[in-house]
């Protein structure tokens, strides 16, 4: 006996494929993707992993925070850098956490990087690029150090190096040209804040200083503010001028207020 209600058959779902065409056919423009102002980055290095991000959150133009974290917790052994929406990288990242932490006390094991990166790309991909946080997660379990990448769609990669968010091709020029493999952990931090500042200085939606996270075996340690490349330094000389400099072609003074005697403030107390 069949209640008539039609099952959802899954996959893929091509029923407004004829409404889009003739939308685009009438001009209709389709969305273009946002640019995440961010530069991100990841390194694996001999003992450990290396996170690195620059601390600027943007409004369109305007610089809403200079000083912003953009390296989450996610685990003691596992931490997870954010680019794009700063709510949606910033609950994203939370979500994921509290579910390692209840994974790790179920099973009675410290949680794998491999099992994070799948709760986040599931999540992703079940919203379909709608929450727009671009993510690299790092961290060190049983397999050694570990460094994915996962895209808003939900795809991800594997690689000893990588970069997101707007700053990223400056950032990736300098791993490109720099990075080798076995490097001790101060190389890996130097490699990581170079790509940074390369992302700081070449991308207007990159900004401020330079946060570190160096995950190990047993121990990690969170360098904030690590480098302060954008600190205001001492002006070279004066650039008052003195009055005069500028010659005043043309000088007119206009009274805006009249003020009759019934106006005019009482200053008998």
């Amino acid at each position: 006996m069949t209640n008539g209600i039609a099952l959802n058959k899954g996959g893929f779902s091509f029923d407004n494929y004829a409404r889009n065409k003739a939308l685009e056919s009438n001009g209709a423009k389709p969305p273009k993707a946002t640019s995440t102002g961010t530069t991100i980055v990841g390194v694996v290095f001999k003992d450990g992993i290396v996170l690195g991000a620059d601390t600027r959150a943007t409004e369109g133009p305007i610089v809403a925070d200079k000083n912003c974290e953009k390296i989450h917790y996610i685990a003691p052994n596992i931490y997870c850098c954010g680019a794009g929406t700063a709510a949606d990288t910033e609950f994203t990242t939370n979500l994921i956490s509290s579910q390692i932490e209840l994974h790790s006390l179920s099973t009675g094991r410290k949680p794998r990087v491999v099992t994070a990166m799948t709760l986040l790309k599931q999540m992703l991909y079940k919203y379909q690029g709608h929450i727009g946080a671009a993510l690299v997660l790092g961290g060190f379990d049983v397999s050694g150090p570990q460094l994915y990448t996962v895209y808003p769609h939900g795809s991800t990669d594997k690689l000893p190096y990588v970069t997101m968010g707007s700053g990223s091709l400056a950032a990736m020029s300098v791993f490109e040209g720099n990075w080798k493999p076995d490097m001790s952990r101060d190389e890996a931090i130097k490699i990581v804040s170079e790509a940074i500042k390369a992302g700081i200085f070449n991308d207007l939606g990159s900004g401020s200083n330079v946060d570190v996270c160096v995950i190990e075996k047993d121990k990690t340690d969170y360098l904030r503010n690590y480098d302060r490349p954008n600190e205001r330094g001492v002006k070279e000389q004066s650039y008052r001028y003195p009055r005069g400099t500028t010659a005043i072609l043309k000088e007119s003074v206009q009274s805006l207020i009249e003020v009759s005697e019934g106006d005019a403030m009482d200053m008998s107390l």
